[in-house]
Formats: structure tokens, sequence, C-alpha cells
């Protein structure tokens, strides 16, 4: 952990700054959007707007890489993320938030990208999974504090819009100013997303229902608690809270799932996921009960993401998985795209608990799911399947890849010491 910190501490800090802005944004917004009489309606498609834009990004940025370099690509994407941000309360329309998280979300797409790339070529082979696990903590921590300045803020005011556009602004500096050069974007096996479905239906399903789960809780979580009546400190600590868990939690559910089925797990996960989303809908505990709930929640949501993702490597060939990678980032972001409008739909028509509905039936249909591909085929056995390595739903296709190569690497280092 200390070599990852001596050779990559320089860029995770400018990776924490980044998420800082980014969490500040997705909080401030659903509060913001409230203050301007916004309907739930018109703050799904803001939300949603930001997935298109990452979706997008994703697949639009390793071209632009190819044809200009990472640096440029770096420092006009990033411009264009700090401008974006002090925009917003500038024109306080619905339509223009839309093309604003549009443009965002492409962008951040592009940082990640950039910045994913630089940090796995800054990390040597043997410590490649230490530095993608301290990743996608860095990523959790920075929506985490992100929270503090959005609850001793003012929604109302333009501080809370420069504050972000200005974290951003400054992480260019430790970034650009540490990396190494990047490595060439490779050309891989090219895999149909029917493939990836053929060799894990299970997988590419799930992908696709928690992409519906990640974008209700990083986009609408806001959202839940402006239509709740919630103050913005009680909304940014129970969007921490959700963030907390999935830090916290992860490392434990990966550290079980390579020592047992898979599909059992992600069985029970989901299923503690469904109890969670019930017990928030009902209202068990007040405020307090609600932090509880919304804690166990986030750390069922984000594991079961690198769970799935190590589910589907364990049928995939290792030549297939970079292609793979991609695939599954895009069935997850078309979930993710989905979900604020199914998620403001059912908010509209029962209530603010329309939100944990929402993640109930998904959790629910991914639980019988899961039953349902058990009884389809027997399971790898435990010593066969991969090594989990934690993945970020909010990471881009690039930190995929690079988790594949490590939890295969750290395979073959096992195999050969046996």
């Amino acid at each position: 952990m200390l070599i990852v910190f001596r050779t990559s501490g320089v860029l995770l800090l400018g990776i924490l700054l980044l998420m800082i802005g980014n969490g500040i944004m997705a909080t401030l917004l659903g509060v913001r959007g409230a203050i301007e009489g916004f309907s739930t309606q018109a703050m799904a498609f803001v939300m949603a707007a930001y997935f298109a834009g990452f979706l997008g990004g994703s697949r639009v940025t390793p071209e632009l890489i190819r044809r200009v370099g990472h640096v440029r690509v770096f420092a006009a994407l990033g411009s264009l993320i700090s401008a974006a941000m002090i925009l917003f309360p500038v024109f306080t329309e619905p339509y223009a938030w839309v093309v604003l998280r549009l443009v965002v979300g492409f962008c951040f797409a592009g940082v990640f990208v950039t910045a994913e790339s630089w940090l796995n070529n800054a990390t040597p082979n043997e410590t490649r999974g230490t530095a993608m696990s301290i990743y996608g903590v860095v990523m959790m921590a920075g929506f985490v504090v992100a929270q503090g300045f959005v609850a001793r803020g003012d929604a109302s005011g333009f501080v809370l819009f420069i504050l972000p556009s200005i974290l951003v602004s400054i992480s260019f500096a430790p970034i650009l100013l540490s990396v190494t050069p990047a490595p060439v974007f490779e050309s891989s096996r090219p895999i149909s997303l029917w493939e990836v479905f053929r060799a894990s239906p299970l997988g590419i399903v799930g992908l696709f229902l928690m992409g519906g789960v990640f974008s209700a809780l990083f986009g609408m979580a806001s959202v839940f608690g402006t239509t709740a009546g919630m103050t913005a400190a009680q909304i940014s600590t129970f969007v921490a809270a959700i963030y907390l868990g999935g830090m916290l939690l992860q490392f434990p559910i990966g550290w079980i799932s390579d020592r047992m089925d898979r599909r059992v797990l992600i069985l029970c996960v989901a299923c503690v996921g469904c109890f969670a989303a019930a017990l928030a809908g009902i209202g068990v505990g007040g405020y307090p009960g609600l932090l509880a709930t919304a804690f166990l929640l986030g750390g069922m949501a984000n594991p079961l993401y690198a769970l799935l993702v190590a589910y589907t490597n364990d049928y995939l060939a290792y030549e297939d998985m970079a292609s793979a990678a991609g695939r599954m980032v895009f069935v997850n972001g078309v979930g993710a795209v989905s979900g604020p409008f199914v998620t403001a739909a059912l908010m509209d028509w029962v209530g603010a608990s329309g939100f944990f509905v929402y993640i109930f039936v998904l959790m629910l249909g991914l639980s019988g799911y899961a039953v349902w591909r058990m009884s389809r085929r027997p399971s790898i056995a435990t010593e066969e399947t991969g090594s989990f390595t934690a993945v970020s739903p909010a990471a881009s296709p690039v930190a995929m890849v690079y988790a594949q190569e490590a939890a295969y690497e750290a395979d073959e280092e096992a195999a050969a010491a046996s």
C-alpha cells in the first residue's frame, strides 16, 4: 500500500478533489432544483443526462486520446467541467441544466478514462490490484467528504457551485504535474453483447438492474430528500451514509466472494438490499433509521456491482475480458439512464417512498433471477473462480479492464505459488 501512495499519491489526491467536486454537484442540484421549483420529472431528466453523457464519453474518449493525446483531452474536458459547474446557477431552467449535466457527464467520463490510464501506468504490476482498490476507496471517500460542504453551505446561493468548479480546476495540477506518459490504448478481440450475455446471463441482467439502483442512489437521493421535506444538512448526511456503506462494506463482501459460490453471495447481498429498501420505505426508526438503512443499502449496492463483474469474468476467457468490460459498462449505463425516470414516476405516484420502492423492485428482481439461474446450470468450483477486485460503478471501462488484469495476475501468482 505504501508503494502505491509513493508512486501514485499525488495522482490519487487529484482524483479525490475531482470526486469531491462531482459529489457536491450531485447532491446540490437536487436541493437547488427544489428551491427553483423544478418538478420531480424535470429533475429526472437532469439527473439522467449525467449518465447519458457518461455513457457517451466512455465510448468516445479513447478515440479522442488516440488523436490528440491524453494531456490535451484531459485539459480540455476538465476545463469544460469547471465552466459548466459555474453556469448552473446562471441558467436556472430545466432544459439548460439537462444540457449542462450532459456535458458534465461526458467530460467526467473522459477525465476518468485519462486519469485511470495514468494511474495504471504509474503503478507496478505487483501492486496494481491494491492501487485499483485504493482508487475505489478514494472515489467513495470523495463523495462522502463532499456532503460535508453541502451540509454547511447555502444551496440558494452561488458559492456551492463555485467551490466544485475550483476543486476540479485545482485537481488538474497534481494530476498533470505528476503523470508519466500513459500507455496507448490497445485494440482487443471484439466480443458482442450477446456473447457476453450467453457467457453470463446473470451478470448482464444484474448489471442492468444495478445501473438503475446506482442512478437512483447517485442521482435521485437528493431529490428524494427534498420531496420528503428534509433539510440540506439532513440530505447530505443521508447521501454520505450511502457512500460510507459502499466504502466500508465492499472489502468484507469481496473477501467472502473469493471463498464461496458467487451466485449465492449475490443472492444474499441482493436480499439484504431488499430488506434495507423495505425498511427505509416504511420509515422504520425515523431519520436515524433512515441513515442506518441508507448505510446498509449503499453497502450492498456498491459491492454487488463488483460482484457481478467478477462473476461474469469467471465465464470469460482472459483475452475477451477487455472487450467485455466495455459491454458491461454499456449495459450498466443503459440501466442508469432509465433509472431516474422510473424513480421520478414512482415518487409522483406513491410519494417520496417511491424512491425506495424502485430500489426494492430492482433488488427483488435480481434476487429472483439469481435463484432461477442457479437452477439452470451448476456453479463453478470456488477454487476455479477469479479473484474479486473492487470496482466502483462510477468508474470508467478503463478501471474495469485494469481491475480484471490485476485479478488475473493475482490468480496466476497464486497458481504458481501453489
